[in-house]
């Protein structure tokens, strides 16, 4: 959906007719003056930064994602399967073994600078995506 497209859908259903454009700032009419509402003016805000955002080139990640981590899940797995990739696949990008691998992604063994940010390149990341603070 646009903005002007989700302007309309304000102009619509929340306010009733008024004149194209209004909502770029947020302003509404009553019945006898004309009053600003933040809020909608913020949510317009934010869907024209969000769609620049993807047009130039930022990624879009699952919400199931963003809980598993936010969960404590292990980074690495969360993002390797987030790619679609096996650890087989992920191992061989960045040159070390599967069971190194698997016990990074298991917690045994927590990865060197090195290997962790041959992960990262591998998933497409930075290395701060991979380590758990």
């Amino acid at each position: 959906m646009t903005s002007d497209e989700l302007r309309s859908e304000y102009h619509r259903e929340d306010f009733g007719p008024m004149e194209r454009g209004k909502y770029a700032t947020g302003l509404k009419e009553s019945s006898n003056n004309t009053v600003f509402d933040p809020e909608v003016a913020e949510d317009i805000r934010a869907y024209d930064e969000a769609k620049k955002s993807i047009a130039e080139g930022e990624e879009l990640v699952r919400s199931e994602v963003t809980y598993a981590l936010l969960d404590g899940a292990n980074p690495v797995r969360v993002w390797r399967e987030h790619r679609g990739l096996t650890q087989q696949q992920l191992a061989q990008t960045a040159g070390i073994s599967v069971p190194y691998l698997s016990q990074i992604e298991s917690g045994k063994r927590v990865g060197s600078t090195d290997v962790l940010a041959a992960l990262a390149k591998g998933l497409a990341r930075s290395l701060d995506d991979l380590v758990v603070a």
